[in-house]
C-alpha cells in the first residue's frame, strides 16, 4: 500500500514516518518538499499532489496549530484545518483511497467532570477548536473511508510543544510560572504514531485500507491525568535523573488560568475516554509518566549520540 503523509519534519509526522514504514510505502511531503509539495492553504496544491502520488491511504498529519493566532486569522484556520480537508475527503473518495486525520480535545468546552466520550456534542470555546469540529465534520459529510483521531497535550522530541519549551525555560530561568487549573493526559507523539499503525494494519484487507463500520472518529490519549504544573514537575524530575538538565534548585509556582491571560481560551478538562479504541482496536497507550520517562530517555540518549559526533 502507498501512504501519503502530509508533513515531513513536524513533531507528529516525524514519527509516523518510521511507525508506517512497517505497511507500506511511505511518501512523505509538505509545502517545501521536492519534487512534489503540498500547501493545504491552496486546493490546486492539494489536488495535484494527492492525483501525482495516487496513494491508498492519506493520512494527514499537518494542521494549523497556533491556538492564540487563530483568534485573528479565523479565515487561514478554516482553510487549513476544514476546507483542506474536504479537499482531502472528496480526492479520497475519487482515488479510492482512504483517510486518517488528527483532531483535538479543543473541540470540547472542557467543563466536564468526566472523560469525554466520543457521543458527547462538541462546543468549541475557540476558533481554533471550532476550526478543527468542522473538519472532522466534513469528512463525515464527504464520507470516505477514515478514521479520525482526537488527542490532547501533545508532545514530542522536536517541533514546537510544552515539553521542548519547558526544557528551553528551565535551562535559562531559576523560576518559571505554569498553570495548575487545567487538567488533561500527555501524550508523546511515538505512542500516537504506534498506535496509529496498529488501527491502520487491522482496517487493511488485502493492502487496502478497508475500515468500513469502523471508520469514524476514536479518542488517542495516554492513561492517567495530570495539570500543565504536574506535566512540568515532573519534566523537571525526569530531565534531571536523564542529565538533561543540571541537577540544581529551579522554581517552578503554580498559577490558575485567570493569572496566565491568552488570546484564546482554553478547556479547563481535558480528559478524553479511551473505551471506544480499546474495544475496536486493542489499542491502549501507556500512562502519561512512563510515556514521558521513555521520550525523555530516548532524548538523553540523542543527546549523547550527537555530544561524541561533535567532539569528534
Amino acid at each position: 500500500m502507498k501512504i501519503l503523509l502530509i508533513g515531513r519534519n513536524g513533531q507528529l509526522a516525524w514519527e509516523l514516518r518510521r511507525s508506517l514504514a512497517c505497511l507500506g510505502d511511505v511518501v512523505a511531503i509538505d509545502r517545501n518538499s521536492d519534487p512534489i509539495t503540498l500547501d493545504l492553504i491552496d486546493t490546486d496544491s492539494i489536488k495535484n499532489a494527492v492525483l501525482a502520488i495516487k496513494p491508498g491511504l492519506i493520512v494527514n498529519a499537518s494542521a494549523y496549530t497556533a491556538v492564540d493566532r487563530a483568534e485573528q486569522d479565523s479565515h487561514r484556520a478554516h482553510k487549513v484545518n476544514a476546507n483542506a480537508l474536504a479537499v482531502l475527503s472528496e480526492l479520497a473518495i475519487e482515488i479510492k483511497a482512504g483517510l486518517i486525520h488528527y483532531s483535538t480535545d479543543y473541540v470540547f468546552k472542557g467543563d466536564a467532570d468526566q472523560p469525554y466520550s466520543e457521543e458527547i456534542e462538541p462546543e468549541p470555546v475557540n476558533i481554533y477548536g471550532q476550526s478543527k469540529r468542522a473538519g472532522e465534520s466534513v469528512i463525515a459529510l464527504v464520507g470516505p473511508e477514515h478514521l479520525i483521531f482526537r488527542t490532547a497535550w501533545v508532545y514530542g522530541m522536536r517541533g514546537s510543544n510544552f515539553l521542548i519549551t519547558m526544557l528551553n525555560l528551565m535551562r535559562k530561568n531559576k523560576s518559571i510560572s505554569v498553570v495548575s487549573d487545567q487538567i488533561g493526559a500527555p501524550t508523546w507523539t511515538r505512542q500516537i504514531a504506534e498506535a496509529t499503525a496498529v488501527a491502520i494494519a487491522k482496517c487493511t484487507v488485502g493492502g487496502q485500507f478497508r475500515p468500513g463500520a469502523r471508520s469514524g472518529i476514536y479518542h488517542m490519549t495516554c492513561n492517567g491525568q495530570t495539570s500543565w504544573f504536574g506535566f512540568a514537575q515532573k519534566i523537571s524530575e525526569l530531565a534531571i535523573s536523564n542529565g538533561l538538565l543540571p541537577d540544581s534548585y529551579r522554581e517552578i509556582r503554580p498559577v490558575r488560568t485567570a493569572e496566565y491571560p491568552t488570546a484564546a481560551a482554553r478547556p479547563n478538562y481535558s480528559l478524553l475516554s479511551h473505551e471506544k479504541i480499546e474495544k475496536e482496536f486493542d489499542v491502549c497507550l501507556p500512562d502519561w509518566e512512563s510515556a514521558l520517562e521513555m521520550c525523555l530517555s530516548d532524548m538523553a540518549s540523542l543527546d549523547i549520540v550527537e555530544s561524541k559526533a561533535v567532539s569528534q
